[in-house]
């Protein structure tokens, strides 16, 4: 097995057939092309999937997974830009995720934004704990707006480049 350029697991023939072996329940799942296990083999439910054609760019690839997240109308309906600047209480933080957006905008990163909204809604709905923050995206005030992460990046002077390289 091994992980193409967009971090999917592609199996070869003899990964199959030692997952077969060993007695293991086969999901659909990604094969090398060069792939010929007999369907009797297999489970009628197996479904075997093609790779990502490696003629896509990263970007096309996140695009076109991002259109199939589960996630509700009135969050995929959201405009998420007028959302977040609406919790801006002064002209700092307004100016702020201003230029924040911008940078999200400029990097297609909206349906992020709105599946994060949903994600933060859905774990408060159902009482779940998730971290303080992590990494480069505490330096995000947009995110902190949307509770993704509880660090004021505007308080520690933080800079959203960072975080949106």
């Amino acid at each position: 097995m091994i992980k193409n350029k967009f971090g999917e697991l592609v199996f070869s023939e003899s990964d199959l057939i030692d997952l077969l072996m060993q007695g293991h329940q086969l999901v659909p799942m990604i094969v090398d092309k060069t792939v010929e296990v007999h369907a009797k083999m297999l489970d009628s439910d197996v479904s075997l999937l093609d790779a990502t054609s490696e003629d896509i760019s990263i970007e096309e690839f996140d695009h076109a997974n991002q259109s199939k997240w589960h996630m509700p109308k009135e969050y995929k309906n959201l405009d998420i830009a007028e959302y977040i600047i609406a919790l801006c209480k002064t002209d700092v933080e307004l100016q702020r995720v201003a230029h924040e957006l911008l940078l999200y905008q400029e990097k297609q990163l909206f349906d992020l934004l709105k599946y994060l909204k949903y994600l933060v809604d859905t774990m408060k709905k159902n009482n779940i704990i998730w971290g303080v923050g992590r990494g480069s995206s505490v330096a995000s005030y947009v995110l902190y707006l949307l509770e993704v992460h509880r660090i004021d990046s505007i308080y520690y002077d933080l800079a959203p480049e960072e975080f949106l390289r």
